[in-house]
């Protein structure tokens, strides 16, 4: 390894938060390998975290502590490895602080030994499709390796590290929260991108403006110290790139274009020539965006209009965002379950002009539900609710609706589970709906 602080071998290498979806896995993999003593610790069950822990079971040198943290593995651990999802405020993260451990992350440890440029895209909507479009486009021109990897899905990240080469191209996923956690250690992407911001994850953060704060972390960190890529079309080492139609990543442009040491770039909608258009299968204006995202750091590395024309066909929606699962009875079914914000579902709204039946709802992430509550009312032609933000859902639509005539009035219903909302979804339409 290049940094010597990550010399695992025999070290104590404490993993908080293996999760359920298997987002602490690569880490303790990592560790593993590298010879450390792994300690994986989190508050969920075994039987909660079976999928997790199944992925690991061929360590020897892998201890699970679960179902609750324990204050002496956080006194005794040589380094602490913390998932995204776990708050840097969290009261063991303090104990172990005292104690003058080393905690970092699985980004962070990336970050500070991947030899390669690494492309960072964010934004509050649209990432994961931004990022895998990106990718798409340079592995079908360019003649790099590229790696595509981050908070898109569970792709792995430290235990690629040893395969990527100085000459490739790392693209990248980064949540408000691993930015956070980059800020720690003063790092950013070389080539960093945001899509759009607007409120997401207020119970972890609290404030919008303190969001706001997290996701410039990608731009207010960029290094300038990099040796320039010759396959690069920029006169300035960094690299940053915002959203014309978003207010506040507008703002940001107007702030940063002032730094003589970035190359800052805008990119719109309207950027997508009706050709290309014509290639891209994507329903709706958001995903126009997308792909001008996509674009303009595809141009960063000299790839033509031509050439994004020719690889697009080959681009297919990523699982769980805007998915056609099936037709029956004339009735198309979308699987738009990784929206999780009200602004995501009100992109799949304005995606499709046929009459439409939402499922919405969810944990609640102590965000504002009036603007999808109004886009319900007028555009959806029922909405089945389920979750923790059902009733917050049905007020915020019934107040929006008030003023519809009773044909017009979209119907509501809510429910107790997400079969019992397809299942009521299917009574409600017909042949034409989606």
């Amino acid at each position: 390894m290049r940094d010597t602080k990550y010399k695992f071998a025999g070290k104590k290498v404490l993993i908080m938060g293996l999760g359920m979806f298997g987002g602490g896995v690569d880490a303790a993999k990592f560790a593993a390998k590298n010879n450390a003593k792994v300690i994986v610790t989190d508050k969920n069950t075994p039987e909660k975290l079976q999928k997790s822990i199944n992925q690991l079971e061929d360590f020897t040198n892998i201890e699970f502590h679960l179902g609750e943290h324990n204050k002496a593995d956080f006194e005794n651990a040589d380094i602490i490895i913390v998932n995204p999802a776990v708050n840097p405020n969290n009261d063991f993260l303090q104990i172990a602080r005292k104690k003058n451990k080393l905690i970092t992350s699985q980004i962070n440890i990336f970050f500070e030994l991947c030899p390669a440029i690494i492309v960072g895209i964010t934004g509050a909507n649209g990432k994961s499709t931004t990022t895998a479009l990106t990718a798409h486009l340079l592995k079908a021109q360019s003649k790099k390796q590229v790696w595509l990897s981050g908070n898109i899905g569970n792709q792995p990240l430290l235990n690629i590290i040893a395969q990527i080469k100085p000459d490739d191209i790392v693209v990248l996923e980064l949540s408000s929260f691993q930015l956070e956690q980059l800020a720690e250690i003063k790092k950013a992407p070389q080539i960093a991108l945001i899509t759009n911001i607007t409120p997401n994850h207020l119970d972890r953060h609290g404030t919008f403006e303190s969001y706001c704060a997290a996701k410039e972390n990608i731009f207010k960190f960029q290094s300038f110290d990099y040796a320039q890529d010759k396959n690069l079309n920029a006169n300035r080492p960094a690299v940053s790139i915002f959203n014309a139609e978003d207010k506040i990543t507008s703002q940001w442009f107007e702030k940063y274009k002032k730094d003589k040491n970035r190359n800052c770039v805008k990119f719109s909608p309207n950027d997508v020539t009706e050709e290309i258009q014509n290639q891209f299968a994507l329903p709706g204006k958001a995903n126009l965006a997308n792909l001008a995202a996509a674009m303009a750091i595809a141009r960063q590395f000299k790839i033509t209009n031509e050439q994004i024309k020719t690889a697009l066909p080959k681009f297919k929606s990523l699982p769980h965002r805007l998915e056609l699962t099936a037709e029956i009875n004339g009735v198309k079914y979308y699987n738009d379950s990784i929206a999780t914000t009200p602004e995501s579902a009100i992109v799949a709204l304005e995606a499709f002009e046929q009459p439409k039946i939402i499922i919405a709802g969810g944990s609640d992430k102590n965000v504002p539900f009036d603007k999808l509550g109004e886009k319900i009312a007028k555009k959806a032609k029922a909405a089945i609710l389920i979750g923790q933000t059902a009733e917050k859902n049905e007020k915020e639509i019934e107040k929006k609706s008030a003023t519809e005539s009773a044909e017009k009035k979209v119907k509501v219903e809510i429910v107790a589970s997400l079969a019992e909302a397809v299942k009521l979804a299917s009574k409600i339409a017909v042949k034409g709906d989606v």
